[in-house]
């Protein structure tokens, strides 16, 4: 009687961790002539091949995922998975038992190398077992040589991260190049934050529509010039995973001019309810509230421009609460003009909403860094992947980072206790009304420096009184 024939599926996956690696083809080829020679049907539905993956964590490989599906179905379409190598199905040997078993008890499925051949019985399982831990450890040492690596080489200032809008790679580590024309939109987004004070938003608006794009050819957005505004490459600082060092780069972004976008950024308040000025009609639309309910005036245009509370307008209450544009701007620069007179008034203090990239949530995020590192090394030595050696110069090197942590910390703390004195106040309040008065300034500029100063301002229409809440990120003296 003649060998029945089985059914077959096939694993294949190449990863970047060995140049030595069997290309897709070639594991291909081979694991079809074992199937051949061995009585195994493989439809080439049942083919599953991942290309440049890491084999660390299965959740990770949309085409294991789908084979194991398939393999559960009832009845399973196969009966058997050829992989090249026991490393190509898990390198994690914990997952590597959950599916295996899962696969043959549950499925009738059964695992085999084609390059590793077992014999049956207990012997066999067990080196099975020693190939897969094996394997599971050259994937561990090989991860944590890799970040040992880049660690050692961005100490030195090496250059490894995807080089920023306005740089190009020169390879072989070395040195970003400038390229000028990325230069100088870079230089463009500095000058419109910190010349015309025009918000992220609307400078990445503005550049979108000039058809410029992003380095992935995308449209740019608040985040992409946020980022830009941020970015200490710009000034010749390296960072990565926690780690800064001195570049080798040609900077065009002076340090003056970078400074004065990180004060712009800590010194404005963001409310998360407050939408962008640049979509503002007005640059006093959303900043007037209603004494009634707390709604904001809308701009109307019209023969008359007025200032509307919406709930009013829709029907919400009955009181109305509207006011002439040229009535409330008079107010305004009234106010302010009488303020820089002489006459006393309060700032509130009110600390940053959006958080997002503040130097206390940086330094945060490296603290943490530098702890999960020092485990690293910890865990490094007493494995013995590194010598005693190696381990007392990372610890070293560790806790003189952790030193400099703790003075930008404690730097940090003092200058945030540093009182803003009410004539640094003033000079901001000045300049807010020069700005307002001038007719040669556009609206969204207008409306930026306002909300530097005025939280928001509260309409009374019955009692005819304008409320302003001041405020400063800094408290006053």
């Amino acid at each position: 009687m003649s060998e029945k024939y089985r059914d077959g599926a096939l694993y294949i996956r190449v990863s970047t961790d060995k140049q030595e690696e069997l290309s897709p083809d070639a594991q291909k080829r081979l694991l079809l002539d074992y199937a051949k020679k061995n009585k195994i049907l493989v439809n080439p539905n049942y083919i599953f091949i991942e290309n440049g993956i890491s084999g660390r964590k299965a959740q990770k490989r949309p085409e294991f995922q789908k084979m194991i599906s398939l393999a559960k179905s009832n009845p399973s379409p196969f009966q058997i998975i050829l992989v090249w190598k026991f490393s190509r199905f898990a390198r994690n040997q914990e997952e590597s038992i959950v599916y295996k078993s899962m696969l043959k008890k549950q499925c009738g499925v059964e695992v085999i190398s084609t390059s590793e051949p077992l014999i049956d019985g207990p012997f066999g399982s067990l080196i099975e077992r020693i190939i897969e831990w094996m394997d599971e450890y050259y994937s561990i040492n090989l991860s944590g040589e890799v970040i040992r690596g880049m660690t050692e080489k961005a100490l030195r200032g090496g250059y490894q991260a995807t080089p920023p809008l306005g740089y190009k790679a020169a390879g072989e580590g070395k040195p970003f190049l400038v390229v000028p024309e990325e230069a100088k939109l870079v230089t463009y987004i500095f000058q419109q934050y910190c010349q015309y004070r025009k918000e992220p938003t609307a400078i990445a608006r503005q550049i979108n529509e000039m058809g410029i794009r992003t380095k992935r050819g995308g449209l740019f957005e608040k985040r992409n010039i946020s980022y830009i505004l941020q970015n200490k490459f710009y000034v010749g600082t390296l960072e990565w995973n926690g780690i800064t060092a001195k570049g080798q780069h040609e900077t065009f972004i002076s340090p003056e001019l970078f400074e004065q976008a990180q004060e712009i950024i800590t010194s404005t308040f963001k409310s998360k309810k407050r939408r962008s000025v640049s979509t503002c009609k007005h640059w006093l639309a959303g900043l007037v509230k209603c004494s009634i309910c707390g709604a904001s005036l809308s701009y109307n245009t019209g023969k008359y421009p007025r200032f509307v509370c919406w709930r009013y307008a829709k029907g919400f209450h009955k009181g109305n609460s509207s006011i002439s544009e040229e009535k409330l701007i008079a107010a305004v620069l009234t106010y302010l003009e009488k303020i820089l007179n002489g006459m006393d008034f309060t700032v509130s203090y009110i600390e940053k909403e959006d958080p997002q990239f503040t130097e206390e949530d940086q330094l945060e995020k490296d603290w943490e860094n530098l702890s999960v590192r020092e485990k690293r090394i910890r865990t490094a030595y007493e494995t013995g992947v590194d010598s005693l050696e190696e381990y007392k110069e990372n610890k070293a090197r560790l806790k003189k980072e952790r030193e400099e942590l703790e003075a930008k910390r404690a730097n940090l703390i003092q200058t945030a206790a540093a009182p803003d004195t009410k004539e640094l106040f003033l000079e901001k309040v000045k300049t807010v009304f020069d700005i307002l008065k001038s007719d040669e300034v556009e609206t969204e500029t207008k409306g930026v420096f306002i909300r530097s100063i005025v939280e928001e301002i509260i309409y009374d229409k019955e009692k005819d009184t304008l409320t302003f809440h001041l405020y400063t990120p800094q408290k006053t003296a």
